[in-house]
């Protein structure tokens, strides 16, 4: 008998001179992907925004000491970034920045690395158990909060990032589709 580990699943080949050799599959979920990862739905409305809005739109800069709709778009990413890596390091860096200048004016770079992104993030919380989720804590520098609230408050950043994109969407005279005057206001 042999057991292999693969994100969600676990392997189990058994081996029996008198029977061919059987493989069975065993799919475990934890909790934040069974119930959380309508996560999705929040998520995909960074690419409504996407969908509203052209690579001059990214251009577009509110009034004062604003960053420009694409330099927005870029700290949404970079936020996303530092949590996908402190749910592997087990502590959040702010630090990196998106090395490619180009990637906050292009709506359709934006769109191809928050798809990749997305799918990174929901791998690496496939592999906690739901144990890990409520015991394993993430070093913010002045506070710890476990791996299930890290995956919260990313929510909440997504949610904000919405909030400051509304106010660029109705500068620019932008209709709001249906699904983000639904879910955002």
């Amino acid at each position: 008998m042999a057991f292999a580990n693969d994100i969600g699943a676990w392997h189990c080949r058994i081996s029996n001179p008198q029977m061919s050799e059987i493989t069975l599959k065993v799919t475990f979920m934890n909790s934040l992907i069974r119930e959380e990862f309508p996560l999705r739905d929040t998520q995909s409305l960074r690419y409504d925004l996407l969908d509203m809005i052209s690579d001059a739109d990214l251009e577009f800069r509110l009034p004062g000491n604003n960053p420009s709709l694409g330099r927005l778009c870029c700290e949404i990413g970079e936020v996303e970034h530092a949590y996908i890596d402190s749910f592997e390091t087990m502590r959040i860096d702010w630090s990196w920045r998106h090395p490619d200048p180009i990637m906050a004016s292009s709506v359709d770079r934006l769109r191809s690395w928050y798809l990749n992104m997305d799918s990174q993030f929901e791998t690496v919380i496939a592999r906690y158990t739901d144990d890990e989720l409520n015991a394993k804590t993430i070093d913010r520098g002045e506070w710890s909060p476990s791996a299930y609230v890290q995956f919260q408050i990313y929510r909440e950043a997504l949610l904000i990032f919405f909030a400051r994109s509304s106010v660029y969407i109705r500068a620019l005279a932008k209709p709001y589709n249906a699904k983000w005057k639904k879910m955002i206001g």
